[in-house]
């Protein structure tokens, strides 16, 4: 009896101790995250899967990021130095009675040669990243990249159009070699096992898809106050963003002022309402810090992070933020299967809605999904299937500080709005290689010259074209099929070190041109960065 009494009091004591809100951020990556689908969407977890990054000291993951940190580590020590330093350990790793501090140089060097435009594409990447943490309740990351590149011909047209590399930063972009520099910091910091309180230059991300329609890791890094309560089967987040915008307005030009900002509100509950169902309710405001009438700055009547923002916001008359709502939920129907989706609107007219006749207002995204791990029963055999669309003029405004977008890329879907999507990715791990393949196609709608169809979230929306009759595709009808195959080696699991063979087959039709793209790289890689080309 007195051993089942000590027993049970080792055991509590155990859980109480893994029971305090971790603090040790993951940088996300959908390719690392997929990895941890076994734990993740595990019907005995009842982890709040949508809100990302997790942490690597979470008491649901730790024993999975770990054996994923500690691939091939020898457990003898018999390697040299050079060995553990190149495959299994940070360059530098410095532990003290409360403290502990790591570095690494992360190097992201690829070749590559597309067939079809007879151009070579390259990429000469040198970063580090530093880390760590100071007590219990405190944590710090940072990484910064300086890089040069030339790329496929369908980025390099992006990037002349949007003045921004794809998911990164912009730069000078104007040679055909393009020079930028990238960097990410954050700050965590846990007072107690219920609050999570983090600053940080970063991105985020909430759903449980690849893509997401409420808020994505698309754009460019943004500042952000970011507050996470756990209460429960309960998560709440509240994000408090600064974001630039490049391509607004100047309010000057007698001086320089640098790019115009913007700000963003955006809290997320998440609800584990059963082992197996999960539903979250998002909202989001964007509004401009400054306008030609005069200065705005941050407006605290957002701060408020338990009454709906949509209140606050019509309390204004002449408001000219903008306010957005979503939903997402899942349900794990099998052990290791889960299907989820998002709903979000942009703006809403019910009568509009329901008569079906394409009115201009009646702004909406959408996403259905299935995900799962060790499909027909192979182990760390990861699939994803998925479905996104968002109607013409979804996430835009009438004036382009206050849509929902940063550094000129959307911080929703890369395809911005008025189109449908479906892709399927497929990921297999043995040991230390790595296959992944994804597929994808997308109909959207482009504008033909000085016209609004929609897609652009940049352009006033009060240029539209009509007021009825909007269809996803509208527009000159455009196909997307896209391809991509990647095959690696893992030199070093603790910041992605790899060996990687990759290959790009992406072909864009309609009325005007055709453009067609197949590329093949070879490179040495790091970091768990999502750098999207699938667009």
């Amino acid at each position: 009896m007195r051993k089942s009494l000590l027993l049970g009091m080792l055991v509590l004591a155990f859980e109480s101790l893994n029971a305090q809100t971790p603090n040790v951020n993951i940088p996300y990556s959908y390719q690392f995250y997929q990895k941890l689908n076994r734990s993740v969407y595990d019907v005995n977890s009842r982890s709040h899967s949508a809100i990302k990054g997790f942490y690597a000291d979470d008491s649901l993951l730790v024993n999975r990021y770990q054996s994923l940190m500690e691939m091939g580590v020898d457990s003898l020590n018999q390697r040299s130095w050079f060995r553990r330093k190149l495959t299994q350990e940070h360059l530098v790793n410095v532990k003290g009675d409360d403290y502990t501090v790591y570095a690494d140089y992360l190097p992201d060097l690829l070749i590559g040669r597309d067939f079809k435009n007879s151009s070579t594409a390259w990429k000469n990447t040198r970063g580090f990243q530093i880390g760590g943490t100071v007590g219990e309740k405190f944590s710090f990351y940072t990484n910064g990249f300086e890089n040069q590149g030339v790329f496929a011909n369908y980025i390099t047209d992006f990037i002349h159009a949007n003045g921004v590399v794809p998911s990164e930063m912009t730069g000078k972009l104007g040679k055909k070699a393009k020079d930028w520099s990238y960097v990410t910091a954050l700050l965590s910091y846990t007072p107690n096992k219920h609050l999570n309180i983090a600053l940080g230059y970063d991105k985020n991300f909430i759903g449980d898809g690849y893509r997401s329609m409420l808020l994505s890791d698309v754009a460019a890094n943004y500042s952000f106050l970011r507050v996470r309560a756990n209460l429960g089967n309960v998560q709440y987040q509240t994000i408090f963003g600064y974001m630039l915008d490049p391509g607004a307005e100047k309010l000057a030009t007698g001086r320089r002022l640098g790019d115009r900002g913007k700000w963003a509100a955006m809290h997320y509950l998440d609800w584990n309402a059963t082992d197996r169902f999960s539903v979250g309710f998002f909202q989001a405001v964007t509004w401009a810090d400054a306008e030609k009438e005069g200065k705005r700055g941050f407006d605290f009547n957002y701060v408020h992070p338990f009454i709906f923002l949509r209140s606050v916001e019509s309390a204004n008359t002449a408001s000219p933020d903008k306010m957005r709502l979503g939903i997402n939920a899942k349900y794990e129907v099998l052990d290791k299967t889960t299907v989820y989706g998002q709903f979000m609107f942009d703006e809403f007219v019910a009568k509009e809605f329901f008569a079906g006749d394409g009115y201009w207002t009646n702004k909406w995204a959408l996403q259905v999904g299935v995900r799962g791990s060790d499909l027909f029963k192979v182990e760390n055999l990861n699939y994803l299937a998925e479905f996104n669309a968002a109607r013409p003029y979804t996430y835009a405004h009438f004036n382009r500080i206050s849509n929902y977008a940063a550094m000129n890329q959307p911080l929703a879907h890369p395809m911005g709005a008025n189109f449908k999507e479906a892709l399927g990715i497929l990921n297999y791990s043995y040991k230390r290689f790595d296959l992944q393949g994804q597929i994808m196609y997308a109909r959207y709608g482009l504008d033909p010259e000085g016209m609004n169809y929609g897609k652009d979230i940049f352009k006033d929306y009060n240029t539209r074209v009509a007021d009825y009759g909007n269809n996803i595709g509208q527009g000159i009808k455009t196909n997307l099929y896209f391809a991509e195959g990647r095959a690696s080696y893992l030199i070093n699991p603790k910041y992605n070190l790899r060996l990687e063979l990759g290959g790009i087959l992406r072909r864009e039709t309609n009325s005007v041109k055709n453009t067609n793209t197949a590329l093949f790289t070879f490179g040495l890689r790091s970091t768990f960065r999502n750098l999207y080309q699938d667009f």
